[in-house]
């Protein structure tokens, strides 16, 4: 098993040099092709029973496929040098970005996106990384944008015995045998902590058999999963961090918090998150 191909969503409007430098790292240390993707929702003629005048409609239209063309461009110049071969799509259309993400990605094995950085009030060319992990049917890496080239060398499997999980830990089996240190841990509370040492066990047993040595520890929950893990990442020095991706439901994350949002919100490290 490995990364044949990666598919890389670039931003619009912005730098995303950090992004396309994890993706050059990636696609040579797994000889991959890169798709670079980019888009956004297109502006609708009409508002509240009022109509976009048809000149700021083509305005914002220009502007949109500029955008793009630059997007694009910088995404040639990054990965120029690459082994792999790159190939681009892009669109300007009235779904969701991320559904349109999602539908191109099946020619994909891992997708690659960054921490939402842009202005949150323009909708139009932010993904919503938690329908796009829904929606997929791939892992995606998420990337914040502080990361200059992260750590593969050490990664952290955070643990839960849930169907998520376990898609998640097999869908990083290519980054984790390339790794050289690996800790499965599980975050459990106290009347937990038997199962919990048994699950990470048979995790580590399970990746040893596919020529991972990967240490297993469990810790005792205090309330907050998402930032015990990066508490753990960061002191071993780990730039990945991979989960499942709500293993409750989102609205149940979306009214309580959770995880999966946590972890998506995160500037630590990257995380490597299936559903």
């Amino acid at each position: 098993m490995t990364y044949t191909t990666l598919m890389v969503h670039l931003e619009l409007g912005r730098s995303n040099a950090g992004l396309l430098r994890v993706a050059g790292d990636l696609a040579e240390r797994f000889h991959a092709d890169v798709i670079g993707i980019a888009g956004c929702q297109s502006m609708v003629t009409s508002y509240n029973d009022g109509y976009v005048p048809g000149d700021v409609v083509v305005q914002v239209r220009d502007e949109s496929h500029q955008e793009i063309k630059e997007a694009e461009a910088e995404f040639r110049s990054a990965l120029k040098g690459n082994t792999g071969t790159l190939e681009w799509r892009s669109t300007v259309m009235s779904a969701s970005l991320s559904e349109y993400i999602a539908h191109e990605a099946r020619c994909a094995d891992l997708v690659i996106t960054s921490v939402n950085s842009g202005d949150m009030l323009d909708a139009s060319r932010l993904i919503n990384t938690g329908e796009l992990l829904m929606q997929v049917g791939r892992p995606v890496l998420i990337v914040p944008g502080t990361t200059d080239k992260p750590d593969f060398s050490h990664i952290v499997v955070g643990w839960k015995d849930t169907l998520e999980a376990r898609r998640a830990a097999l869908d990083a089996l290519p980054l984790l045998k390339m790794a050289e240190h690996v800790t499965v841990v599980e975050i459990a509370a106290e009347e937990d902590q038997a199962d919990a040492h048994r699950e990470v066990k048979d995790v580590a047993n399970w990746l040893k058999r596919h020529g991972v040595a990967a240490e297993a520890t469990v810790r005792h929950a205090t309330g907050d999963d998402a930032s015990q893990l990066n508490a753990i990442a960061h002191k071993q020095g780990a730039g990945v961090i991979v989960a499942g991706a709500y293993g409750h439901s989102r609205f149940r994350e979306f009214v309580f918090g959770g995880v999966t949002r946590d972890l998506l919100r995160s500037t630590a490290c990257c995380s490597l998150m299936s559903h």
